[in-house]
């Protein structure tokens, strides 16, 4: 497997730029997630630089001027890693470890670092390791273009031009086999789902740290990692669930991210493979998070990507312990009132009101209505289910009273 950059203790500063697409409120959110990234794979972010450009600079990203801050502060602060809110060319990491000599990363390579970190079965391991190669694959020949000029002419086809071909003919090898161990695994994984029977299946997505983890516990009783940190757990759950008197599958998935590397979503094709499936889909959301709506796009986005968005789906907004609205002084005439503004119940007259009661609200940690989730879910299985096996209906009767629970 390709080694793992280790951050750990390692002081790290986080680089973006500002641009017609993305203004700087928009960066802020992302350089958020990035220091979270960061603290997940064991980073601490000393500073972050940011500049507004048209678009970025095609050699180093950002300006010389802003290169040469960067550099000062670097050498000043003894930094480890420089990070990138967004995907470099091989060319522009070259360049830029040429001028601050240190370790330089992206988005990406972050998140496939902690992918890497988070991988505890053989089955996530081999899928880390196809995205790792496939992203190192480009780069492998960004290191090697000096090289590459060296064509035609005697003399002129030096073992620059063999070393990089023999790379990459090892890179291509390695892929190869690790898609073909990923079939292997995929055909073994797909015969396990057929084996599970006509019981519903029923899987919780969302954007990662929500709470799935936490919600997983709670309704199948099982023990499940969850921890706050991206990406807490990668590798895919199921649990026999039985509400009341009526069982179905429930799966707990890996948590879908803003820019999510293009590799992860291949590699991951089987963990994906499992939402396809579902007969019903848990939209879990952390509502207490500031940006919980572009979250949803996020996911939403993903969910169209694999052709899944259509399925049956209920909202589950969690974490409402911890939901906070910003508060407007009496005697501020200047602030507008926004949706950061808005109490749980002004939420619910928004556009959520349209859904319906394919809403919950809930804290799975606090355990707060829960009763009121378990009787939707039950509700939507059961209609799953009778739709499937009509003559079962008798066996599943309509969920009795349920506690209030302040909703």
């Amino acid at each position: 497997m390709i080694e793992k950059t280790d951050l750990s203790f390692e002081k790290a500063v986080l680089i973006g730029i500002v641009t017609k697409e993305q203004n700087e409120e928009k960066l802020e959110e992302y350089l958020d997630e990035l220091e979270f990234l960061t603290y997940t794979a064991g980073g601490e972010v000393i500073k972050r630089f940011t500049q507004r450009m048209d678009m970025p600079n095609p050699k180093t990203f950002i300006g010389t001027g802003k290169m040469e801050d960067v550099r000062e502060f670097v050498k000043e602060h003894e930094i480890g890693a420089v990070i990138f809110d967004d995907e470099l060319s091989p060319a522009q990491q070259k360049n830029i470890e040429k001028i601050l000599k240190c370790k330089i990363l992206d988005r990406t390579n972050l998140i496939l670092d902690i992918f890497a970190q988070r991988a505890k079965t053989s089955y996530a391991r081999t899928q880390v390791e196809l995205a790792q190669y496939e992203y190192l694959l480009p780069r492998l020949a960004g290191m090697w273009t000096h090289l590459e000029r060296q064509r035609g002419g005697i003399g002129m086809r030096g073992p620059g031009e063999t070393e990089i071909e023999t790379d990459r003919r090892i890179v291509r090898d390695k892929i190869s086999l690790l898609k073909k161990k990923l079939e292997t695994i995929d055909k073994q994984m797909e015969i396990q789902r057929g084996n599970r029977g006509q019981l519903v299946r029923v899987a919780l997505v969302g954007y990662t740290n929500v709470g799935k983890s936490t919600l997983m516990n709670v309704i199948s009783k099982s023990e499940v990692f969850a921890e706050n940190k991206l990406f807490a757990t990668l590798d895919t759950t199921v649990r026999k669930v039985v509400i009341r008197n009526l069982p179905f599958l429930l799966t707990d998935t890996v948590g879908f991210i803003r820019k999510l590397p293009t590799q992860l979503v291949e590699s991951f094709k089987s963990t994906l493979d499992e939402v396809r499936e579902a007969d019903l889909l848990l939209h879990v959301v952390d509502i207490s998070h500031p940006n919980f709506e572009d979250h949803i796009d996020s996911v939403n986005k993903i969910l169209t990507e694999i052709e899944t968005i259509g399925k049956p789906t209920i909202m589950v907004f969690n974490k409402i312990d911890a939901y906070e609205p910003e508060q407007i002084e009496e005697d501020d005439l200047i602030t507008e009132k926004t949706s950061a503004h808005y109490s749980l119940k002004e939420w619910k007259k928004t556009w959520m009101n349209r859904m319906g009661d394919r809403v919950l609200f809930i804290s799975a940690l606090e355990k707060e209505n829960m009763e009121h989730f378990r009787k939707k879910v039950y509700e939507a299985v059961r209609e799953i289910h009778i739709t499937r096996f009509p003559y079962n209906n008798f066996l599943y009767p309509e969920y009795d009273a349920y506690g209030d629970e302040n909703q």
